[in-house]
Protein backbone atom coordinates (compact mmCIF):
# COMPACT_ATOMS: atom_id res chain seq x y z
CA UNK A 1 0.00 0.00 0.00
CA UNK A 2 1.41 3.33 -0.73
CA UNK A 3 2.30 6.13 2.13
CA UNK A 4 -0.53 9.08 2.37
CA UNK A 5 0.56 11.89 0.26
CA UNK A 6 2.09 15.19 1.85
CA UNK A 7 0.26 18.17 2.70
CA UNK A 8 -2.53 19.90 4.76
CA UNK A 9 -3.60 17.93 7.48
CA UNK A 10 -6.72 18.86 9.96
CA UNK A 11 -8.71 16.96 12.73
CA UNK A 12 -12.13 15.16 11.49
CA UNK A 13 -13.17 16.09 14.99
CA UNK A 14 -12.87 20.10 13.90
CA UNK A 15 -13.35 19.48 10.34
CA UNK A 16 -14.78 16.63 8.31
CA UNK A 17 -14.03 14.97 5.34
CA UNK A 18 -15.59 15.47 2.48
CA UNK A 19 -15.04 16.23 -1.18
CA UNK A 20 -16.29 19.29 -3.89
CA UNK A 21 -19.95 18.06 -4.58
CA UNK A 22 -20.60 15.81 -2.20
CA UNK A 23 -23.92 15.80 0.17
CA UNK A 24 -21.93 13.46 2.66
CA UNK A 25 -18.94 13.38 5.07
CA UNK A 26 -17.00 11.40 7.09
CA UNK A 27 -16.87 12.72 11.09
CA UNK A 28 -17.44 11.68 14.35
CA UNK A 29 -19.77 15.00 14.31
CA UNK A 30 -23.09 13.27 14.04
CA UNK A 31 -25.28 16.00 15.41
CA UNK A 32 -24.94 19.29 16.65
CA UNK A 33 -22.47 19.56 19.27
CA UNK A 34 -22.58 15.57 19.34
CA UNK A 35 -19.13 13.75 18.85
CA UNK A 36 -19.23 9.82 18.49
CA UNK A 37 -16.83 7.06 19.35
CA UNK A 38 -16.19 6.14 15.62
CA UNK A 39 -16.13 8.28 12.29
CA UNK A 40 -20.05 7.93 10.61
CA UNK A 41 -20.79 8.57 7.06
CA UNK A 42 -22.83 11.71 7.76
CA UNK A 43 -25.57 12.86 5.21
CA UNK A 44 -26.62 16.45 4.42
CA UNK A 45 -29.94 15.32 2.42
CA UNK A 46 -33.24 16.07 4.38
CA UNK A 47 -31.19 17.74 7.01
CA UNK A 48 -27.85 16.32 8.70
CA UNK A 49 -28.39 12.52 9.20
CA UNK A 50 -25.44 10.23 10.61
CA UNK A 51 -26.66 6.47 8.48
CA UNK A 52 -23.32 4.78 8.98
CA UNK A 53 -20.99 3.85 11.73
CA UNK A 54 -17.33 2.50 10.65
CA UNK A 55 -15.64 0.84 12.95
CA UNK A 56 -11.97 -0.33 12.53
CA UNK A 57 -11.56 -4.35 14.13
CA UNK A 58 -9.41 -6.75 14.64
CA UNK A 59 -9.45 -9.30 11.54
CA UNK A 60 -9.06 -12.58 13.61
CA UNK A 61 -11.36 -12.08 16.68
CA UNK A 62 -14.03 -9.18 14.63
CA UNK A 63 -13.51 -6.97 17.68
CA UNK A 64 -13.11 -3.26 17.44
CA UNK A 65 -9.44 -1.85 17.25
CA UNK A 66 -8.32 1.94 18.90
CA UNK A 67 -7.02 3.74 15.90
CA UNK A 68 -5.78 7.15 15.47
CA UNK A 69 -7.10 9.07 12.81
CA UNK A 70 -5.42 11.11 9.85
CA UNK A 71 -6.83 13.55 7.37
CA UNK A 72 -5.47 15.31 3.92
CA UNK A 73 -8.00 16.74 1.67
CA UNK A 74 -6.66 13.62 -0.65
CA UNK A 75 -6.83 10.96 2.10
CA UNK A 76 -8.39 9.45 5.67
CA UNK A 77 -7.06 6.98 7.33
CA UNK A 78 -7.56 4.58 10.70
CA UNK A 79 -3.92 4.01 11.55
CA UNK A 80 -2.57 0.91 14.47
CA UNK A 81 0.21 -1.01 14.83
CA UNK A 82 -1.64 -4.10 13.35
CA UNK A 83 -2.34 -1.98 9.85
CA UNK A 84 -4.52 0.84 8.55
CA UNK A 85 -7.55 1.82 6.29
CA UNK A 86 -7.59 4.24 4.08
CA UNK A 87 -10.72 5.93 2.27
CA UNK A 88 -11.00 8.09 -0.52
CA UNK A 89 -13.74 9.87 -2.49
CA UNK A 90 -13.47 8.05 -6.31
CA UNK A 91 -16.41 10.59 -7.37
CA UNK A 92 -18.94 12.98 -5.22
CA UNK A 93 -21.62 9.88 -4.01
CA UNK A 94 -18.53 6.99 -4.37
CA UNK A 95 -15.69 6.65 -1.30
CA UNK A 96 -13.40 3.66 -2.03
CA UNK A 97 -12.02 1.66 1.19
CA UNK A 98 -8.89 -0.53 1.31
CA UNK A 99 -7.78 -1.86 4.83
CA UNK A 100 -4.52 -3.76 5.14
CA UNK A 101 -3.73 -6.22 8.54
CA UNK A 102 -7.09 -4.35 9.99
CA UNK A 103 -10.96 -5.05 8.95
CA UNK A 104 -13.92 -2.76 8.83
CA UNK A 105 -17.38 -2.91 10.82
CA UNK A 106 -19.98 -1.13 8.72
CA UNK A 107 -23.17 -0.81 10.67
CA UNK A 108 -26.22 1.18 10.73
CA UNK A 109 -26.02 4.76 12.84
CA UNK A 110 -29.21 3.97 14.41
CA UNK A 111 -30.54 0.16 15.45
CA UNK A 112 -34.50 1.18 15.61
CA UNK A 113 -36.33 0.86 12.37
CA UNK A 114 -39.82 2.01 12.62
CA UNK A 115 -42.62 2.82 9.14
CA UNK A 116 -41.28 5.97 9.30
CA UNK A 117 -37.62 6.20 10.23
CA UNK A 118 -34.47 4.20 10.80
CA UNK A 119 -32.38 1.94 8.27
CA UNK A 120 -33.49 -1.19 6.35
CA UNK A 121 -30.81 -3.76 5.35
CA UNK A 122 -30.80 -6.09 2.93
CA UNK A 123 -28.42 -8.21 0.12
CA UNK A 124 -28.83 -7.00 -3.22
CA UNK A 125 -29.42 -10.50 -5.32
CA UNK A 126 -28.49 -8.89 -9.08
CA UNK A 127 -24.92 -8.05 -7.22
CA UNK A 128 -24.17 -9.44 -4.23
CA UNK A 129 -23.81 -5.97 -2.75
CA UNK A 130 -25.31 -5.55 0.86
CA UNK A 131 -27.80 -1.98 0.77
CA UNK A 132 -28.47 -0.03 3.76
CA UNK A 133 -31.71 2.26 2.89
CA UNK A 134 -32.45 5.57 5.33
CA UNK A 135 -35.63 7.08 5.74
CA UNK A 136 -34.10 9.95 7.12
CA UNK A 137 -32.16 11.00 4.01
CA UNK A 138 -34.07 9.07 1.55
CA UNK A 139 -30.93 7.38 -0.10
CA UNK A 140 -29.45 4.50 -0.38
CA UNK A 141 -25.98 3.03 0.53
CA UNK A 142 -24.25 0.35 -1.34
CA UNK A 143 -21.56 -1.49 0.10
CA UNK A 144 -19.59 -3.49 -2.63
CA UNK A 145 -16.60 -5.93 -1.86
CA UNK A 146 -13.77 -5.53 -4.40
CA UNK A 147 -11.47 -8.15 -2.36
CA UNK A 148 -11.26 -9.41 0.82
CA UNK A 149 -13.71 -11.42 2.28
CA UNK A 150 -17.32 -10.58 3.91
CA UNK A 151 -16.61 -11.87 7.44
CA UNK A 152 -20.05 -11.28 8.76
CA UNK A 153 -23.51 -9.53 7.71
CA UNK A 154 -26.00 -8.99 9.89
CA UNK A 155 -29.61 -8.27 10.24
CA UNK A 156 -29.96 -8.50 7.03
CA UNK A 157 -34.34 -7.88 5.75
CA UNK A 158 -34.43 -7.32 9.87
CA UNK A 159 -37.40 -5.02 11.32
CA UNK A 160 -37.84 -3.08 14.29
CA UNK A 161 -34.72 -2.76 16.43
CA UNK A 162 -31.86 -4.99 15.24
CA UNK A 163 -27.97 -4.79 14.86
CA UNK A 164 -27.97 -4.03 11.09
CA UNK A 165 -24.32 -4.28 9.05
CA UNK A 166 -21.54 -5.96 7.61
CA UNK A 167 -18.09 -6.98 8.59
CA UNK A 168 -15.17 -7.42 6.04
CA UNK A 169 -12.05 -9.17 6.53
CA UNK A 170 -8.72 -9.78 5.50
CA UNK A 171 -7.61 -12.02 2.29
CA UNK A 172 -4.76 -14.23 2.80
CA UNK A 173 -2.27 -11.23 2.43
CA UNK A 174 -4.16 -9.02 4.77
CA UNK A 175 -5.68 -6.98 2.13
CA UNK A 176 -9.58 -5.60 1.32
CA UNK A 177 -11.12 -2.90 -0.29
CA UNK A 178 -14.41 -2.15 -1.15
CA UNK A 179 -16.81 0.95 -2.37
CA UNK A 180 -19.37 2.83 -0.49
CA UNK A 181 -22.10 4.21 -2.32
CA UNK A 182 -24.63 6.69 -1.72
CA UNK A 183 -27.73 6.60 -4.39
CA UNK A 184 -31.24 7.16 -5.17
CA UNK A 185 -33.32 4.22 -6.27
CA UNK A 186 -31.24 1.83 -7.98
CA UNK A 187 -28.12 1.82 -10.01
CA UNK A 188 -25.45 -0.55 -12.47
CA UNK A 189 -23.21 -2.90 -10.34
CA UNK A 190 -20.49 -0.50 -9.22
CA UNK A 191 -17.39 -1.29 -11.37
CA UNK A 192 -13.88 0.49 -10.09
CA UNK A 193 -12.78 3.17 -12.78
CA UNK A 194 -9.09 3.36 -11.38
CA UNK A 195 -7.03 1.97 -8.83
CA UNK A 196 -7.58 3.52 -5.30
CA UNK A 197 -3.77 5.45 -5.42
CA UNK A 198 -5.39 6.60 -8.86
CA UNK A 199 -8.37 7.73 -7.09
CA UNK A 200 -5.93 9.38 -4.35
CA UNK A 201 -3.84 11.40 -6.87
CA UNK A 202 -7.01 12.64 -8.75
CA UNK A 203 -8.11 14.24 -5.75
CA UNK A 204 -5.19 15.66 -5.11
CA UNK A 205 -4.88 17.19 -8.18
CA UNK A 206 -8.46 18.41 -8.08
CA UNK A 207 -7.64 19.84 -4.56
CA UNK A 208 -4.51 21.52 -5.37
CA UNK A 209 -6.54 22.97 -8.95
CA UNK A 210 -9.06 25.02 -6.47
CA UNK A 211 -6.31 25.69 -4.33
CA UNK A 212 -4.00 27.29 -6.68
CA UNK A 213 -7.45 28.83 -8.40
CA UNK A 214 -8.32 30.62 -4.97
CA UNK A 215 -5.11 31.36 -3.20
CA UNK A 216 -2.68 32.10 -5.97
CA UNK A 217 -0.87 34.34 -3.95
CA UNK A 218 -0.66 32.38 -0.59
CA UNK A 219 2.97 32.23 0.88
CA UNK A 220 4.77 31.34 4.10
CA UNK A 221 2.70 34.67 5.68
CA UNK A 222 -0.28 33.15 5.26
CA UNK A 223 0.00 29.57 6.93
CA UNK A 224 -3.39 28.65 7.05
CA UNK A 225 -4.77 29.31 3.50
CA UNK A 226 -4.61 25.77 1.35
CA UNK A 227 -6.89 24.52 4.92
CA UNK A 228 -9.03 27.65 4.26
CA UNK A 229 -9.23 26.28 0.81
CA UNK A 230 -10.14 22.80 1.79
CA UNK A 231 -12.87 24.01 3.85
CA UNK A 232 -14.42 26.05 1.49
CA UNK A 233 -13.75 22.87 -1.36
CA UNK A 234 -15.12 20.14 0.92
CA UNK A 235 -18.28 22.07 1.99
CA UNK A 236 -19.60 22.43 -1.84
CA UNK A 237 -22.38 20.22 -2.85
CA UNK A 238 -23.41 19.67 -6.60
CA UNK A 239 -27.26 20.92 -7.37
CA UNK A 240 -30.28 19.17 -5.44
CA UNK A 241 -33.47 20.02 -3.61
CA UNK A 242 -33.97 23.34 -3.51
CA UNK A 243 -30.79 24.63 -3.78
CA UNK A 244 -30.77 24.83 -7.95
CA UNK A 245 -26.90 25.43 -8.15
CA UNK A 246 -23.72 24.30 -6.70
CA UNK A 247 -23.36 25.59 -3.49
CA UNK A 248 -20.96 26.33 -0.57
CA UNK A 249 -22.84 25.11 2.53
CA UNK A 250 -21.83 26.92 5.73
CA UNK A 251 -21.06 23.74 7.15
CA UNK A 252 -21.19 19.80 6.51
CA UNK A 253 -21.46 20.00 10.26
CA UNK A 254 -24.94 20.73 12.16
CA UNK A 255 -24.88 23.81 9.89
CA UNK A 256 -25.28 22.71 7.06
CA UNK A 257 -27.32 25.33 5.14
CA UNK A 258 -26.88 28.72 2.65
CA UNK A 259 -28.20 31.74 4.66
CA UNK A 260 -28.92 35.16 2.71
CA UNK A 261 -25.45 36.82 3.80
CA UNK A 262 -23.68 34.68 4.86
CA UNK A 263 -23.70 33.43 1.05
CA UNK A 264 -22.36 36.79 -0.30
CA UNK A 265 -18.64 36.48 1.94
CA UNK A 266 -18.26 33.04 0.16
CA UNK A 267 -18.94 34.44 -3.63
CA UNK A 268 -16.43 37.19 -2.39
CA UNK A 269 -13.52 34.59 -1.57
CA UNK A 270 -14.52 32.49 -4.84
CA UNK A 271 -14.76 35.44 -7.21
CA UNK A 272 -11.07 35.70 -8.93
CA UNK A 273 -10.50 32.17 -9.15
CA UNK A 274 -14.25 30.51 -9.59
CA UNK A 275 -16.22 33.11 -10.83
CA UNK A 276 -18.81 31.14 -12.00
CA UNK A 277 -19.43 29.29 -8.54
CA UNK A 278 -19.07 32.72 -7.04
CA UNK A 279 -21.88 33.94 -9.29
CA UNK A 280 -23.77 30.82 -7.93
CA UNK A 281 -22.95 31.71 -4.94
CA UNK A 282 -24.23 35.09 -4.96
CA UNK A 283 -27.27 34.68 -6.56
CA UNK A 284 -28.56 31.10 -4.68
CA UNK A 285 -30.96 33.16 -2.12
CA UNK A 286 -32.29 35.15 -5.20
CA UNK A 287 -33.79 31.87 -6.69
CA UNK A 288 -35.97 31.98 -3.57
CA UNK A 289 -36.70 35.93 -3.60
CA UNK A 290 -40.71 35.87 -2.59
CA UNK A 291 -43.35 38.24 -4.35
CA UNK A 292 -42.48 41.04 -1.66
CA UNK A 293 -38.50 40.47 -3.09
CA UNK A 294 -37.66 39.56 0.51
CA UNK A 295 -35.05 36.84 0.67
CA UNK A 296 -35.58 33.57 2.58
CA UNK A 297 -33.79 33.40 5.26
CA UNK A 298 -31.93 30.25 4.92
CA UNK A 299 -32.38 27.43 2.30
CA UNK A 300 -30.90 24.08 2.17
CA UNK A 301 -31.92 20.79 0.77
CA UNK A 302 -35.40 20.48 1.87
CA UNK A 303 -35.90 23.40 3.36
CA UNK A 304 -36.57 27.33 2.80
CA UNK A 305 -37.13 29.12 5.48
CA UNK A 306 -38.78 32.85 5.42
CA UNK A 307 -39.81 33.35 9.23
CA UNK A 308 -36.98 35.49 9.40
CA UNK A 309 -34.89 37.93 6.88
CA UNK A 310 -31.02 38.89 6.73
CA UNK A 311 -29.79 42.46 6.70
CA UNK A 312 -29.20 44.02 2.61
CA UNK A 313 -25.67 43.80 2.70
CA UNK A 314 -25.64 42.51 -1.10
CA UNK A 315 -25.16 45.77 -2.67
CA UNK A 316 -22.34 46.12 -1.05
CA UNK A 317 -21.06 42.54 -1.72
CA UNK A 318 -22.29 42.98 -5.52
CA UNK A 319 -19.88 46.11 -5.67
CA UNK A 320 -16.74 44.23 -4.38
CA UNK A 321 -17.85 41.40 -6.17
CA UNK A 322 -17.98 43.01 -9.89
CA UNK A 323 -14.85 44.08 -9.02
CA UNK A 324 -12.81 41.01 -7.93
CA UNK A 325 -14.44 39.22 -10.96
CA UNK A 326 -11.89 38.44 -13.85
CA UNK A 327 -13.85 39.49 -16.56
CA UNK A 328 -16.45 42.15 -17.21
CA UNK A 329 -20.07 40.80 -16.46
CA UNK A 330 -22.29 41.15 -19.21
CA UNK A 331 -25.11 43.58 -19.95
CA UNK A 332 -27.85 40.57 -19.68
CA UNK A 333 -26.01 39.47 -16.26
CA UNK A 334 -26.27 43.10 -15.17
CA UNK A 335 -29.55 43.56 -16.05
CA UNK A 336 -30.55 40.47 -13.80
CA UNK A 337 -28.91 41.51 -10.92
CA UNK A 338 -30.41 45.29 -11.44
CA UNK A 339 -34.19 43.41 -11.41
CA UNK A 340 -33.22 41.52 -8.32
CA UNK A 341 -31.40 43.73 -6.16
CA UNK A 342 -34.15 46.34 -7.38
CA UNK A 343 -36.55 44.15 -5.65
CA UNK A 344 -34.60 43.27 -2.41
CA UNK A 345 -34.58 46.71 -1.67
CA UNK A 346 -38.06 47.93 -2.95
CA UNK A 347 -38.93 44.86 0.20
CA UNK A 348 -36.86 47.20 3.11
CA UNK A 349 -38.56 50.35 1.37
CA UNK A 350 -42.27 49.17 1.35
CA UNK A 351 -42.56 45.99 3.51
CA UNK A 352 -40.40 47.38 6.64
CA UNK A 353 -41.27 51.24 6.83
CA UNK A 354 -43.67 52.42 9.23
CA UNK A 355 -46.05 54.74 7.75
CA UNK A 356 -44.65 57.97 7.41
CA UNK A 357 -40.87 56.61 8.25
CA UNK A 358 -38.00 57.34 6.27
CA UNK A 359 -35.80 54.38 8.19
CA UNK A 360 -36.83 50.92 7.94
CA UNK A 361 -36.31 48.75 10.87
CA UNK A 362 -35.65 44.70 11.34
CA UNK A 363 -38.40 42.83 13.31
CA UNK A 364 -35.98 40.65 15.41
CA UNK A 365 -32.35 40.71 15.67
CA UNK A 366 -32.61 37.24 13.66
CA UNK A 367 -33.32 40.12 10.55
CA UNK A 368 -29.72 41.77 11.38
CA UNK A 369 -28.03 38.57 11.12
CA UNK A 370 -26.75 39.49 14.93
CA UNK A 371 -29.29 37.09 16.76
CA UNK A 372 -29.14 37.66 20.31
CA UNK A 373 -26.79 41.28 19.95
CA UNK A 374 -27.37 43.43 23.33
CA UNK A 375 -28.73 46.17 20.60
CA UNK A 376 -31.83 44.54 20.82
CA UNK A 377 -32.61 43.79 24.31
CA UNK A 378 -35.18 46.27 24.93
CA UNK A 379 -36.76 45.89 21.62
CA UNK A 380 -36.83 43.37 18.82
CA UNK A 381 -39.09 45.70 16.19
CA UNK A 382 -36.46 48.63 16.10
CA UNK A 383 -35.00 50.97 13.61
CA UNK A 384 -31.31 50.52 13.85
CA UNK A 385 -28.14 52.40 12.42
CA UNK A 386 -26.18 49.54 10.61
CA UNK A 387 -29.65 48.45 8.71
CA UNK A 388 -29.91 52.05 7.18
CA UNK A 389 -26.21 51.77 6.25
CA UNK A 390 -26.40 48.90 4.36
CA UNK A 391 -29.70 50.05 2.51
CA UNK A 392 -27.88 53.48 1.84
CA UNK A 393 -24.96 51.56 -0.34
CA UNK A 394 -27.30 49.10 -1.86
CA UNK A 395 -29.41 52.04 -3.17
CA UNK A 396 -25.80 53.56 -4.15
CA UNK A 397 -25.00 50.36 -5.97
CA UNK A 398 -28.42 50.63 -7.65
CA UNK A 399 -27.46 54.04 -8.45
CA UNK A 400 -24.51 52.80 -10.64
CA UNK A 401 -25.95 49.86 -11.95
CA UNK A 402 -29.14 51.82 -13.27
CA UNK A 403 -27.26 54.66 -14.81
CA UNK A 404 -24.48 51.89 -16.31
CA UNK A 405 -27.57 50.71 -18.00
CA UNK A 406 -29.21 53.97 -19.84
CA UNK A 407 -32.19 53.78 -17.10
CA UNK A 408 -31.51 57.49 -15.71
CA UNK A 409 -34.94 58.11 -14.20
CA UNK A 410 -33.78 54.71 -11.88
CA UNK A 411 -30.70 56.23 -11.37
CA UNK A 412 -31.32 59.42 -10.07
CA UNK A 413 -34.37 57.90 -7.56
CA UNK A 414 -31.88 55.55 -6.46
CA UNK A 415 -29.35 58.37 -5.49
CA UNK A 416 -32.51 60.41 -4.24
CA UNK A 417 -33.58 57.96 -2.11
CA UNK A 418 -30.31 57.22 -0.74
CA UNK A 419 -29.00 60.96 0.00
CA UNK A 420 -33.23 60.66 1.92
CA UNK A 421 -32.21 57.86 3.81
CA UNK A 422 -28.73 59.31 4.83
CA UNK A 423 -29.68 62.22 6.28
CA UNK A 424 -32.83 60.47 8.30
CA UNK A 425 -29.96 58.38 9.62
CA UNK A 426 -27.90 61.43 11.06
CA UNK A 427 -31.14 63.18 11.97
CA UNK A 428 -32.90 60.48 13.91
CA UNK A 429 -30.11 57.89 15.42
CA UNK A 430 -27.18 59.90 15.13
CA UNK A 431 -26.43 61.31 19.30
CA UNK A 432 -23.79 63.79 18.34
CA UNK A 433 -20.84 61.01 19.52
CA UNK A 434 -22.67 57.74 18.72
CA UNK A 435 -25.85 56.45 17.09
CA UNK A 436 -28.62 54.88 18.35
CA UNK A 437 -31.55 52.63 18.21
CA UNK A 438 -34.78 53.52 18.44
CA UNK A 439 -38.58 51.31 18.25
CA UNK A 440 -40.18 51.16 15.71
CA UNK A 441 -43.34 51.97 16.42
CA UNK A 442 -42.30 54.72 19.38
CA UNK A 443 -39.83 57.31 20.00
CA UNK A 444 -38.04 55.63 22.79
CA UNK A 445 -33.92 55.15 21.59
CA UNK A 446 -30.79 53.56 23.42
CA UNK A 447 -27.28 52.29 23.17
CA UNK A 448 -25.80 49.44 23.85
CA UNK A 449 -22.11 47.96 23.96
CA UNK A 450 -22.80 45.83 20.82
CA UNK A 451 -20.21 46.17 17.70
CA UNK A 452 -23.67 46.37 16.02
CA UNK A 453 -24.09 49.92 17.30
CA UNK A 454 -21.08 50.99 15.19
CA UNK A 455 -21.46 49.11 11.90
CA UNK A 456 -22.25 52.19 10.24
CA UNK A 457 -18.60 52.48 9.60
CA UNK A 458 -19.66 50.52 6.19
CA UNK A 459 -20.64 53.54 4.45
CA UNK A 460 -16.71 54.54 4.38
CA UNK A 461 -15.95 57.15 2.24
CA UNK A 462 -19.65 58.72 2.88
CA UNK A 463 -19.15 59.15 6.40
CA UNK A 464 -18.15 62.73 7.48
CA UNK A 465 -14.58 62.80 9.02
CA UNK A 466 -15.71 63.62 12.38
CA UNK A 467 -18.42 61.04 12.88
CA UNK A 468 -16.21 58.26 11.30
CA UNK A 469 -13.11 58.89 13.59
CA UNK A 470 -15.75 58.67 16.19
CA UNK A 471 -16.94 55.33 15.17
CA UNK A 472 -13.21 54.34 14.69
CA UNK A 473 -12.40 54.97 18.37
CA UNK A 474 -15.28 52.83 19.78
CA UNK A 475 -14.57 50.11 17.42
CA UNK A 476 -10.79 50.10 18.89
CA UNK A 477 -12.41 49.59 22.60
CA UNK A 478 -13.58 45.98 21.14
CA UNK A 479 -10.10 45.03 19.55
CA UNK A 480 -9.09 42.41 21.99
CA UNK A 481 -5.82 40.31 21.16
CA UNK A 482 -7.84 37.92 19.14
CA UNK A 483 -9.73 40.53 17.28
CA UNK A 484 -13.03 42.28 17.43
CA UNK A 485 -15.33 41.22 20.33
CA UNK A 486 -19.10 42.13 19.25
CA UNK A 487 -19.66 42.93 22.87
CA UNK A 488 -17.08 44.87 24.65
CA UNK A 489 -15.76 42.92 27.04
CA UNK A 490 -15.91 45.22 29.90
CA UNK A 491 -19.61 45.18 29.48
CA UNK A 492 -22.19 43.29 31.91
CA UNK A 493 -23.82 41.64 29.03
CA UNK A 494 -20.62 40.26 27.92
CA UNK A 495 -20.40 36.17 27.10
CA UNK A 496 -17.34 34.60 26.48
CA UNK A 497 -19.38 31.82 24.40
CA UNK A 498 -22.51 34.22 24.14
CA UNK A 499 -22.65 33.84 20.25
CA UNK A 500 -23.33 37.95 19.14
CA UNK A 501 -23.00 39.35 22.78
CA UNK A 502 -19.03 38.67 22.67
CA UNK A 503 -17.44 36.50 20.56
CA UNK A 504 -15.29 37.31 17.30
CA UNK A 505 -17.05 37.05 14.25
CA UNK A 506 -15.67 36.87 10.39
CA UNK A 507 -18.42 38.90 9.03
CA UNK A 508 -18.37 41.82 11.42
CA UNK A 509 -14.24 41.84 11.05
CA UNK A 510 -14.47 41.65 7.00
CA UNK A 511 -17.40 44.37 7.30
CA UNK A 512 -15.83 46.60 9.73
CA UNK A 513 -12.48 46.68 7.80
CA UNK A 514 -13.41 47.26 4.62
CA UNK A 515 -15.73 50.41 6.27
CA UNK A 516 -11.99 51.73 7.74
CA UNK A 517 -10.07 51.21 4.73
CA UNK A 518 -12.55 53.23 2.43
CA UNK A 519 -12.87 55.97 5.52
CA UNK A 520 -9.32 56.14 5.58
CA UNK A 521 -8.65 54.64 8.72
CA UNK A 522 -5.37 51.97 7.52
CA UNK A 523 -3.76 51.68 10.55
CA UNK A 524 -6.70 50.10 12.77
CA UNK A 525 -7.69 48.44 9.75
CA UNK A 526 -4.73 46.40 9.06
CA UNK A 527 -4.25 45.48 13.15
CA UNK A 528 -7.71 44.12 12.66
CA UNK A 529 -6.99 41.90 9.43
CA UNK A 530 -3.86 41.11 11.86
CA UNK A 531 -5.47 39.84 14.73
CA UNK A 532 -8.18 38.16 12.70
CA UNK A 533 -5.56 35.92 10.38
CA UNK A 534 -3.73 34.76 13.16
CA UNK A 535 -6.78 33.90 14.99
CA UNK A 536 -7.78 31.42 12.06
CA UNK A 537 -3.98 30.33 11.85
CA UNK A 538 -3.83 29.05 15.36
CA UNK A 539 -7.51 28.28 16.51
CA UNK A 540 -8.91 27.25 12.41
CA UNK A 541 -12.40 28.03 11.12
CA UNK A 542 -15.05 28.15 13.71
CA UNK A 543 -18.24 29.40 13.45
CA UNK A 544 -16.88 32.15 16.01
CA UNK A 545 -14.11 32.54 18.90
CA UNK A 546 -13.78 33.19 22.52
CA UNK A 547 -12.41 37.02 22.08
CA UNK A 548 -10.48 36.75 25.06
CA UNK A 549 -8.81 33.38 24.77
CA UNK A 550 -9.22 32.61 20.93
CA UNK A 551 -10.91 29.26 21.14
CA UNK A 552 -13.08 28.37 18.28
CA UNK A 553 -16.54 27.56 19.36
CA UNK A 554 -20.04 26.14 18.13
CA UNK A 555 -19.53 24.89 14.60
CA UNK A 556 -15.73 24.19 13.99
CA UNK A 557 -15.57 23.99 10.38
CA UNK A 558 -17.52 27.39 9.18
CA UNK A 559 -16.75 28.24 5.05
CA UNK A 560 -18.08 32.00 5.75
CA UNK A 561 -14.91 31.98 8.35
CA UNK A 562 -12.70 30.59 5.79
CA UNK A 563 -13.47 32.90 3.14
CA UNK A 564 -13.19 35.84 5.20
CA UNK A 565 -10.21 34.85 6.04
CA UNK A 566 -8.97 34.33 2.45
CA UNK A 567 -10.41 37.93 1.15
CA UNK A 568 -8.35 39.47 4.24
CA UNK A 569 -5.40 37.51 3.85
CA UNK A 570 -5.35 37.84 -0.37
CA UNK A 571 -5.87 41.94 0.34
CA UNK A 572 -2.70 41.51 2.70
CA UNK A 573 -0.42 40.07 0.53
CA UNK A 574 -1.41 42.30 -2.25
CA UNK A 575 -0.35 45.33 -0.19
CA UNK A 576 2.80 43.78 1.23
CA UNK A 577 3.50 43.13 -2.57
CA UNK A 578 2.72 46.34 -3.62
CA UNK A 579 4.85 48.34 -0.63
CA UNK A 580 7.85 45.93 -1.72
CA UNK A 581 7.57 47.00 -5.76
CA UNK A 582 7.06 50.57 -4.64
CA UNK A 583 10.26 50.46 -2.41
CA UNK A 584 12.06 48.63 -5.20
CA UNK A 585 12.40 45.26 -3.38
Amino acid sequence: MTAPRSGTSFSVHDIPFSTYGSWFDISPVVAENTYAEDLHLVSHQTGMHAVLRLIPLNPATGERVDTRIEAKPDLLSWISTAGRIDLAYETPDTVRLRGHGLGLGIAAAEQALTPFSGTYFYREPQTEAHVFTSYETGRRYRITLLSGVLAEATGAQALGAADRGVAIGTDGDGHWEIAVEEYETARRPYAPSTSFDGIVEAAQTAFTAFTDDVAPWRSTGTSAAELAAYVVWSATVRPAGFLTRPAVLMSKHWMDKVWSWDHCFNALALAPGHPGLAWDQFFLPFDHQDESGALPDSITHSEILHNFVKPPIHGWAFGHLRRRLPTPLTRSQLTDAYARLSHWTDFWLTARRAPGAVLPHYQHGNDSGWDNATTFDPERVVVTADLAAFLILQLRELAELAAELGLEADAHRWARTAGTIQAATFAELWTGERFATRAADGTDTWTSASLLDLMPIVLGEYLPDDISALLAGRIQSHLTPHGLATEQPASPHYLSDGYWRGPVWAPSTVLIEDGLRRAGHHRLADDISARFRALCEVSGFAENFDALTGTGLRDRAYTWTASSYLLLAEAHERRRAESARRAGV
